[in-house]
């Protein structure tokens, strides 16, 4: 057998070429996705100055807290509040609300690890803290990532899965990656 034969390899340039405009398609995609989402992101800035400083200060010095306009819109400006306790501050702000009344604002949820075995264990316990007139709740799941791993190895592998009961989807992906300049 004459093994420079073997060796040779016939590419065909026409796929290669509609494979190149293809690619340089989806970057193209790719590149616009990018400039409207850094739009979108200026948008939503431009939205949130309007609507938290530009139109309350107007009516502030309008003297209105309510504006109807010629077109039925109507127009108010309501106070807005948000929190977050930052996680350097949790043990105090808990402290806080306990110390001043407000103790049954924290939500105490108690989780105990059990092993692949040891199913009948876990039920055992939660039927105990029950029968002892605790509020105790039994979550099942299997890890997104664990269950994603089984299904691509037993699919790989020429097995059988049920797919709609898994909620598998397949699909053929392409990835490119740039050069950081």
């Amino acid at each position: 057998m004459d093994l420079e034969a073997e060796s040779t390899i016939t590419v065909d340039t026409v796929m290669t070429n509609d494979i190149a405009t293809s690619c340089n398609k989806l970057i193209e995609t790719q590149n616009e996705v990018a400039k409207f989402e850094e739009q979108l992101k200026k948008l939503k800035e431009t939205e949130r100055e309007y609507s938290e400083q530009t139109i309350p200060n107007l009516m502030q010095q309008a003297g209105v807290r309510t504006l109807k306009l010629t077109d039925g819109t109507s127009i108010e400006v309501k106070p807005y509040y948000a929190a977050k306790i930052p996680v350097s501050k949790q043990e105090e702000a808990f402290d806080w609300l306990r110390s001043n009344g407000f103790g049954d604002l924290i939500k105490n949820n108690v989780t105990l690890q059990f092993g692949k075995s040891q199913d009948g264990e876990a039920s055992d316990l939660v039927g105990e803290l029950k029968s002892k007139g605790h509020n105790v709740s039994q979550k099942m799941k299997v890890e997104p990532m664990t269950l994603k791993a089984f299904v691509k190895e037993q699919i790989q592998n020429g097995k059988d899965v049920p797919m709609e009961t898994f909620g598998v989807y397949t699909s053929n992906r392409t990835t490119v990656k740039r050069n950081q300049e």
